[in-house]
């Protein structure tokens, strides 16, 4: 038969969807510009810097612990509003806040929000996507959290370098100070802008036709997969969502705990965890000041940060080309390798630097593009996609706000110890940490995740089951 599948208006969704992406990692990257800023103005020790940066995260957790069974009980479209008012709330709160606490609460109600949309927007793109572009769908998630990166690294050197040369220029006194004397608020504050577009594109997207089916509104299910399907095959679609929903009786929590579905959960808890601890959100984060430490000015360190963030776009590109090709696990083999072996050059880098031997800063630089581009080619882009397409549709909001909550518990504990790891074992003993990380990580994969490439959310239901 005929494959009449609409992949442009399954496109056009996922993009959308992917816009919470987008702002996940401006507001996750655009941190990294300001840290130096923050620091001096309001007089912070290296835990306060380091908790200038985690209460964000710590925000992330609070947001992914409600935000999949939320998602479960009113739908994943209404959550994704509230990931838009969250994120650009917090843009204007941090650009005016007057004082170091309101900061900190402004920071920690973005974090919500970026909780909130690294769990419902790729669960939303996986529950829409046809089954053998999933992957690629699902990937431009990621895609769009690494255009945000970048986005933000561009906005920081940019908004930097006004400040420095501006100065006759602004003579208006709140304008001097937010573009100016204080230019971090105007880095914080530019987030509210896309926040805006991603609320108002919101209106133009329907609700997930498999919560819809959990929901038993199967008229309405069937019209968007008739949409995305075609007629015949939406229905059989609705058939096969139907029959695995069927074996599903007990609450989704209670689910959880079958054995059937504890290996998939470990899996989506240790390798959310090792993830983070392997140091991507580390050289993200603290990017200039690492660089600083090889004797770069603030304005060069910004300046190579971009870099970072364009191969880390660029590599994501590449993966989202590949991943439905060469599939999950190969990716994983081949990019944490080579992690590995960049994160113990890069330690090396730094041995050498404290030997007295001066090696060139863009040394330092093109190690750690490196590692983006092997971190970004596998576990940026593979973690989504597994944690999206691993659990029954009935508990897949529970589970990914599982997976989602142990991941930023890592992310919070890197972003927050970063800054005192690096004085208390030195750049050369984080980055030989880091590598150690990438160990339990293959081995994890190579004995317990099965390849999804290529099967249907259903399939790898049956997967289990089996």
């Amino acid at each position: 038969m005929e494959n009449k599948e609409n992949i442009r208006y399954v496109l056009f969704l996922s993009i959308v969807a992917a816009l919470g992406g987008f702002l996940f990692g401006y507001d996750t990257a655009v941190i990294s510009g300001t840290i130096k800023s923050v620091s001096l103005q309001f007089n912070l020790n290296e835990m306060q810097s380091g908790w200038y940066v985690g209460c964000a995260l710590l925000g992330s957790i609070g947001g992914v612990l409600f935000a999949g069974r939320i998602s479960d009980i009113f739908g994943r479209k209404p959550v994704l509003f509230v990931a838009a008012v969250l994120f650009s709330s917090s843009a204007v709160g941090c650009m005016l806040a007057p004082n170091k606490d309101m900061l900190i609460f402004y920071r920690i109600i973005g974090g919500i929000g970026i909780g909130v949309a690294s769990v419902i927007s790729p669960l939303y793109i996986s529950e829409i996507s046809v089954t053998r572009y999933r992957g690629r769908l699902v990937s431009l998630y990621q895609l769009a959290v690494t255009v945000g990166f970048l986005g933000a690294y561009f906005i920081n050197y940019a908004l930097q370098n006004h400040a420095l040369y501006a100065h006759e220029d602004i003579v208006n006194g709140w304008q001097n100070i937010i573009f100016v004397s204080q230019v971090w608020r105007s880095m914080l504050g530019a987030e509210f802008f896309p926040a805006l577009l991603f609320f108002f594109i919101l209106f133009f997207i329907p609700e997930s036709p498999r919560w819809l089916l959990v929901k038993k509104r199967n008229g309405k299910s069937l019209s968007i997969l008739t949409k995305i399907y075609g007629k015949h095959e939406a229905i059989v679609q609705v058939n096969n969502i139907r029959k695995s929903l069927q074996k599903e009786q007990k609450s989704d929590w209670k689910l959880l705990l079958q054995h059937e579905f504890r290996i998939p959960l470990f899996i989506g808890i240790s390798l959310a965890i090792l993830g983070q601890f392997m140091g991507v959100n580390a050289v993200l984060y603290y990017g200039p000041g690492i660089f600083e430490q090889t004797g770069l000015s603030e304005g060069n360190s910004l300046f190579y940060q971009i870099f970072v963030g364009l191969i880390n776009v660029i590599s994501t590109i590449f993966a989202i080309w590949i991943i439905d090709k060469i599939g999950r696990k190969k990716l994983i083999y081949y990019g944490v390798s080579g992690m590995f072996i960049s994160l113990v050059l890069i330690g090396f880098y730094f041995l050498i630097n404290n030997a007295e031997t001066v090696v060139p800063p863009v040394t330092l630089l093109i190690l750690i593009l490196i590692y983006i581009f092997c971190c970004a080619i596998s576990i940026c882009v593979v973690i989504w996609v597994l944690l999206s397409e691993m659990y029954p549709t009935q508990i897949r909001g529970a589970a990914m706000s599982i997976a989602g909550f142990s991941l930023w518990i890592g992310t919070y504990l890197i972003g927050q110890l970063t800054p005192w790891l690096m004085s208390a074992l030195s750049p050369m003993g984080v980055f030989w940490l880091f590598a150690i990380m990438c160990i339990p990580y293959l081995f994890i994969t190579w004995k317990l995740v099965p390849e999804t490439t290529g099967k249907s959310l259903e399939e790898i239901e049956q997967l289990w089951n089996e």
